[in-house]
């Protein structure tokens, strides 16, 4: 099964960039994927071993879930390695070129949408992500 990576460039410096993507205060304004969502509760306890829960919710309350994973490595402003809760491994890759930074995730598929789906339904997280920290 091959991994799935999706990335996004910012012009945003790596200290910023790396404080939106960690900090639950910031998550609840850009982790989803259409505006049709939101995330109305999110939690991060930032250390090897801890654990993020972020509430993925419809709008219109017709669905939602817990995304969460368990924190197995951390290189600040650099690398994150998560276990996410279904068994699933994630990455996510911070590297800074002058005053821009790029965001790589990568990580493995779930069996119950096809690749193309979830890779368009993270990128769409990521460039909410992008959109926020530019704007903020």
């Amino acid at each position: 099964m091959s991994k799935i990576t999706v990335s996004a460039n910012i012009n945003s410096p790596i200290n910023e960039v790396w404080e939106k993507w960690t900090n639950p205060t910031h998550v609840l304004h850009w982790n989803f994927a259409h505006e049709s969502w939101h995330c109305p509760k999110a939690t991060a306890d930032l250390q090897v071993g801890g654990e993020f829960h972020y509430l993925m919710a419809a709008k219109d309350a017709s669905f939602e879930f817990d995304f969460w994973g368990t924190f197995q490595e951390i290189e600040k402003e650099k690398y994150i390695k998560i276990l996410l809760g279904d068994g699933r491994e994630m990455e996510v890759f911070f590297h800074q070129n002058v005053n821009r930074t790029e965001v790589s995730e990568v990580f493995d598929p779930e069996n119950q949408n096809p690749h193309e789906m979830q890779q368009q339904g993270w990128q769409s997280i990521l460039n909410q992500f992008k959109k926020y920290v530019v704007e903020n």
